[in-house]
Parts: C-alpha cells; structure tokens; sequence
C-alpha cells in the first residue's frame, strides 16, 4: 500500500428490512446514522476528524433536506463538516464512494465517510394540488415508483427492462427462477452459519412499546425451491418471466465505509481493509438498464490495467 492509495478502513451495514418489516419505522437518516456511527468507532475516529459524508439515496420524497446531512449530523457529526446527498438510482451508494474517493485524490478531503440509505417503506404518496383541481378527478402517486421503480422514458416499470433483458439475452423463465431459488439458498445458509455478523450494526427498534434488537436480514426467505416459484404469476406482463419470486425485492437499510488515502491511514494507525484500485461508471439504453455493469466492470477493468483472469472473486449486486 502506497501514500496515495484510497483506502477504505471499516465498513458497516444494518440487517436488511423487508418492505413494511422491522425497519419500517425509521427513517432513512435515521437507519444512515447508525452506520456512519459504527464505521466511525471501527476505525477509531472521531467525528470532527470527518471532512465530508457522501450518502447515496434514491426515495428522498418528505424525507426532509439534504438526507445524507442529516444522517450526519445524527451521527454526531459536527455541524461545520458538509454532507452530499447522492441520487445516482442503484448505482447512488457506488457513487456515494465513487465520490469520496475523488475528494481525497483531489486533495478536498483527508477522511470521508461513504455509503447509502433507504427506507423504500417510508416512501409517501403524493398528490398535486399546488393549483388546485379545476374539474374532475385526481389521484395520488406512489413516490416510490414515481421516483424509484419508472422508466421515465419509456413509461414503463423498471420490471418491464428486466423482461427486455431475458427477451434480448434469452433468459428463460426457468434460469431466472433457478437463479433466484440459489441465491435465497446462498444468503440463508450464510445468515445460518454467521458470516454477516461482523459486518451487521445491531439496530434497536420499537415493537408494541418495547425494544427489539434486528440484526439477522429479514428478505431472504428459507425454503425458496424452484418448484416454488414456478407457481408465481408474471408480475409486469402477462407472458412475461419476471416475477415477484424472482426479481429484486422492497427494503430497508443503510450502508457505509471510511475512506482516506494510505497516508492518512499510517499517520492514525489504522489497518486498512481493501484499496480502492479503480471505479467506473456507464451509462445504457434506459430500456435495458440492468447491463449497466457489464461496460462498467469492463472499464473498471481497463482503468486499474487488470484482465478478468486476475479477480478472485466478482461480486455483483442482483438488483
């Protein structure tokens, strides 16, 4: 590891809560917080050594301004440090890093703290009424597909551009559903065997007046089998593959790590975890967005000079 290196030197996320789950009566800030406070304590640092927070987050309707600014300031952050929030859709908690990253390489910043928060159950519905309703009916909007789950160029669901994608790579019915049933397998047997327990900060919650402590993700679902989800109508057209089984789920939670460049990290003695080598960002036909990765993993690639017979491992966000 070099002086110039970007480090991240902790990392912290809650439990994963399912849609109305046990996460749903706090609000995205409010879960932001938590993290920035433990991957803070993970790194010994305090929080006036921050110089800046970036947080990505998609559903910021109601929520108040300037959402990462206020998971901040509850994080005991001071109130002369800045916080940006980050609307990138799924790619908001990448670039929330992707950010970061830039700040300390320009010399803006010496130790940010990065990451992303949502509370897909707290997203309101909403009407117009700035002027009035001069005759007829009118209705209310879920903000949460309005401003999270609608193609706004082609009017349509974002499921609508996953069905493009199996209709132009020919994924059958049956390799989504299979796919599906092996990740829910994946996740159950690690949420058995512990191996998230480090990485998970325990989030107290009120539950009929009393405290409750979640920290075991509530999504994943035990017993998922392909014969299963082979019974699950089409969600987004009525011969269609893509089905609340097998696509991407509703949640809440909240995630975070501590960058700084190796200097900074030897200078306070912190071991870092990882190296930021390279990052990237491309843009895709909206109509297809879920191949966003695959330019993206390639420049990636060609920015840090590494072929994909280097990687060990590639993980990739389902969703």
């Amino acid at each position: 590891m070099s002086d110039n290196d970007i480090v991240i030197t902790s990392a912290a996320r809650t439990a994963v809560g399912s849609f109305g789950g046990s996460l749903s009566s706090l609000t995205a800030p409010q879960l932001g917080s938590e993290v920035i406070k433990k991957v803070l304590e993970k790194s010994e640092i305090k929080p006036e050594q921050v110089d800046t927070v970036y947080m990505g987050q998609i559903l910021a309707a109601g929520v108040g301004q300037n959402p990462a600014r206020q998971a901040a300031i509850h994080a005991g952050i001071p109130v002369e440090k800045t916080a940006t929030t980050i609307n990138q859709l799924c790619g908001s908690g990448l670039a929330a890093v992707a950010f970061g990253y830039n700040s300390i390489k320009c010399g803006d910043a010496k130790i940010v703290v990065a990451g992303g928060q949502e509370s897909m159950s707290n997203a309101p519905h909403f009407i117009n009424l700035r002027n009035g309703v001069k005759l007829g009916d009118t209705k209310l909007q879920d903000s949460m597909i309005v401003d999270g789950l609608w193609d706004v160029y082609n009017q349509y669901h974002m499921g609508m551009t996953a069905e493009n994608v199996a209709q132009k790579f020919q994924i059958t019915r049956k390799d989504q559903d299979s796919f599906a049933a092996a990740s829910q397998r994946k996740a159950v047997d690690a949420i058995k065997a512990k191996k998230f327990k480090d990485e998970i900060v325990p989030v107290t919650v009120k539950v009929k007046k009393q405290d409750v402590v979640f920290d075991k993700d509530e999504y994943p679902k035990d017993g998922t089998t392909i014969e299963k989800l082979e019974t699950l109508k089409p969600a987004f057209k009525k011969d269609g593959t893509v089905t609340a089984g097998n696509a991407s789920g509703l949640n809440d939670g909240a995630a975070a790590v501590t960058l700084m460049s190796g200097k900074t990290a030897h200078e306070l003695g912190v071991e870092p975890l990882a190296k930021i080598v390279s990052w990237a960002v491309c843009g895709v036909d909206p109509s297809i967005m879920g191949t966003g990765p695959i330019p993206a993993s390639r420049l990636a690639l060609k920015k840090a000079g590494w072929g994909e017979d280097e990687l060990d491992l590639i993980e990739a966000n389902e969703a």
